[in-house]
């Protein structure tokens, strides 16, 4: 018995399921050729972040934990913060931080859709910013900054507890 073409067998297997599941199939397919569209974008993006030299990040939200009586907290409240990066040699792994806290050990590393920049600062804190290969607005890129600090007293304007920054950067190559 002759085969069907494939085309023709995946018509004939579509139109005998029921109509619900007839919906949820043409979903699918929709959906995977619109991530397609979005996929195809990645690639530009990741060599953005591969060819950056600079980053210039502004972040809106900042999320403060704490412990009280050994139970962990959160909080997060609008800020303004920025956070720079210059001198960016990815094939090195290395960078400058643009900022008055000082010279600090700076790693780089480009892995696909992430690009991130680790400060380990000579007296123990650790910073991390991390650009996503996603757009925001602009041509900016999506992006987070943490930063690992504990200290007993609580100061403003300083970190003393852990943070977690979100907002987008400028990738400059």
């Amino acid at each position: 018995m002759p085969t069907a073409a494939p085309r023709e067998h995946c018509e004939t297997t579509i139109m005998t399921l029921t109509r619900p599941l007839r919906a949820t199939v043409c979903t699918i397919v929709v959906a995977c050729c619109l991530d397609t569209g979005i996929t195809a974008q990645r690639p530009t993006l990741q060599q953005r972040l591969a060819e950056a030299k600079a980053v210039a990040c502004s972040f809106t939200l900042v999320t403060t934990s704490t412990w009280t009586n050994g139970v962990a907290s959160a909080a997060t409240t609008p800020v303004k913060r920025t956070v720079g990066f210059k001198n960016i040699n990815v094939d090195e792994g290395s960078a400058d931080a643009e900022g008055d806290f000082g010279d600090s050990f700076i790693v780089v590393r480009q892995a696909g859709d992430y690009l991130h920049l680790m400060q380990s600062f000579r007296s123990g804190p650790l910073h991390t910013t991390t650009v996503f290969a996603r757009e925001a607005t602009g041509g900016r890129l999506i992006a987070v900054h943490t930063r690992h600090e504990f200290t007993d007293v609580a100061l403003p304007g300083f970190t003393s507890r852990p943070e977690m920054y979100v907002g987008d950067c400028a990738v400059t190559p």
